[in-house]
């Protein structure tokens, strides 16, 4: 076992033998908190979350009980890490833009644009200069689509955010603060128009209620009426994005 201790908490590194006999080490995060968390990391790490004082031997207890769960996600997580390992772009390949796959071709001059069924870039381009000119596609449309439809949805909730942000999160598809400002990633532009309308709507409807009680949902509801399906939906785009490296 390795510790490194600061002020807040206790960082340790620990293994625990699996159902197979193989031990995988995980990372033991003592801090100010009451209750054990566990996650593996998209890096398939494991990582343990668990208050100061906890007995070690309650805290192995727990993990030895999650090692069906463990083994289960390590192996989807390690094949997830596989795929984006080979995740290339390149003149001629695909990529997903508001639900609709668009073709990748070059096009003479230093502009990125777009038509119904291809990306334009400069030709010449690297794997790594074509992403870069991908992800400037997509914060650029994400902020203009974006932009044109919180403002009809804030038309008709009755609301207004006192700001609206495009950033590059990568766990969160929307955020709104304590004073109503709202950020969206620009992942978020792959996904399907309606979708892209229920995460607009669902960070609205916080202005409204700062929590995800049955009124919170009531708001969401009564713009989105279908938007279980579409949370669902969102999960879907989630996992694909989770097999391809955009970083």
């Amino acid at each position: 076992m390795r510790c490194a201790p600061n002020a807040d908490m206790l960082i340790c590194c620990m293994g625990i033998f699996m159902n197979n006999n193989k031990q995988i080490e995980y990372k033991l995060i003592r801090s100010r908190r009451k209750t054990l968390s566990l996650r593996v990391t998209k890096e398939a790490a494991v990582e343990v979350r668990a208050p100061l004082r906890m007995a070690a031997g309650e805290i192995d207890r727990f993990v030895s009980s999650k090692r069906d769960w463990l083994e289960a996600n390590i192996e989807r997580v390690s094949r997830d890490m596989e795929q984006r390992s080979v995740f290339l772009l390149d003149y001629g390949g695909s990529v997903t833009m508001l639900g609709s796959e668009y073709t990748i071709k070059a096009k003479q001059g230093n502009n990125i644009g777009y038509d119904d069924s291809c990306i334009f870039i400069p030709p010449g381009l690297s794997g790594d200069e074509i992403k870069l000119a991908i992800i400037a596609l997509y914060k650029h449309t994400a902020k203009v689509h974006i932009g044109t439809r919180i403002n009809e949805f804030a038309a008709i909730m009755g609301v207004s955010p006192a700001s609206v942000r495009i950033n590059s999160a990568k766990t969160r598809w929307g955020s709104c603060s304590g004073k109503d400002n709202i950020n969206f990633s620009w992942r978020l532009i792959v996904a399907a128009p309606e979708i892209v309308d229920y995460v607009i709507v669902h960070e609205l409807a916080h202005i409204k209620s700062h929590d995800h009680s049955p009124r919170f949902w009531a708001h969401v509801e009564n713009v989105i009426p279908e938007y279980k399906s579409l949370r669902k939906q969102l999960k879907s785009v989630n996992e694909a994005l989770n097999k391809q490296e955009w970083d």
